[in-house]
């Protein structure tokens, strides 16, 4: 059943993670922060979000996660800097992140699972509906990821997830969902399955980290029995709503890098270096010498 609509003008981007993978450059610098060229991973997902229509953000963070929060603050004495010395493209990089305005902070005490960075943001989203997108996955379409969600739920009314076609060996690395086939791209949810073995998933599409839910979402998490080291699961929350509205799925078709990934966060520098102007000649030349 199709409910009323409500326009999805806020975001939750939980940014909370210890970063165990990248250690030890994580031991003080928060992962979200690792540059892709010359802009960190979190400014993608933020202006994936605001190119999608939204104005208000949350970010989920934690201890030793300040940098983030710097990142996105005013520089007065740096444009100053640069305005007087004449750095014009410097200049112009450094205001567009003025841009962003309308982000806000919170901290997750201390890390209890996704399900539980997400539950924080109750407060800040009310009665609203909101998205989600989780910072390592930076994702690359001529339509943002999230836009394309954002028109899946004004048309159904109801919370919607991204998913892609995963590689059988990657499977459990992922919820996978099993979905009934309602139209292009699109599946009424019947199940989502939190990193299950190969040969037990019940398909081989998987959940990628962009998500817009309504609030019916957070008494589930009231719902949801803590798994191993008391985390919570928002794959579980997400089966609890299944039970209450209908959930969709979405493939998504465009390009996706997991930054999370050691190998995802070389080829994802890679790809956009390979795109600059001035950058790709030299490099393309670098890679042809090696014999890459």
């Amino acid at each position: 059943m199709v409910k009323k609509k409500t326009r999805v003008r806020k975001a939750v981007i939980p940014a909370a993670g210890l970063g165990t993978r990248f250690l030890p450059v994580t031991k003080s610098m928060p992962k979200e922060m690792l540059p892709i060229i010359d802009k960190p991973v979190i400014h993608y997902v933020v202006e994936e979000a605001f190119d999608s229509g939204i104005d208000d953000i949350l970010i989920i963070t934690g201890r030793g996660k300040r940098a983030v929060e710097d990142y996105f603050d005013d520089a007065p004495e740096l444009r100053m800097h640069l305005e007087r010395h004449g750095k014009n493209q410097q200049l112009k990089d450094l205001n567009e992140i003025s841009r962003f305005r309308g982000i806000h902070f919170t901290r997750q005490t201390e890390p209890k699972g996704l399900g539980d960075a997400v539950r924080s943001a109750e407060k800040h989203c009310g009665d609203d509906p909101f998205a989600v997108l989780l910072g390592d996955d930076i994702m690359k379409d001529g339509i943002p990821c999230t836009r394309r969600l954002i028109d899946v739920f004004e048309k159904t009314g109801g919370s919607v997830i991204a998913v892609q076609e995963v590689a059988k060996k990657d499977i459990s690395k992922y919820g996978i969902i099993k979905g009934r086939e309602e139209g292009d791209n699109l599946f009424l949810l019947e199940d989502i399955v939190e990193k299950p073995r190969a040969e037990h998933a019940p398909s081989n599409l998987g959940a990628i980290g962009r998500y817009v839910f309504t609030p019916a979402l957070f008494p589930c998490f009231d719902l949801v029995t803590p798994g191993a080291g008391g985390e919570i699961q928002l794959t579980d929350a997400i089966r609890q709503l299944m039970k209450k509205e209908d959930v969709y799925a979405y493939k998504y078709t465009g390009k996706r890098f997991d930054t999370g990934d050691k190998l995802g966060y070389i080829e994802t520098i890679i790809e956009y270096a390979m795109e600059d102007e001035g950058m790709k000649g030299e490099l393309g030349e670098y890679i042809r010498k090696k014999g890459m």
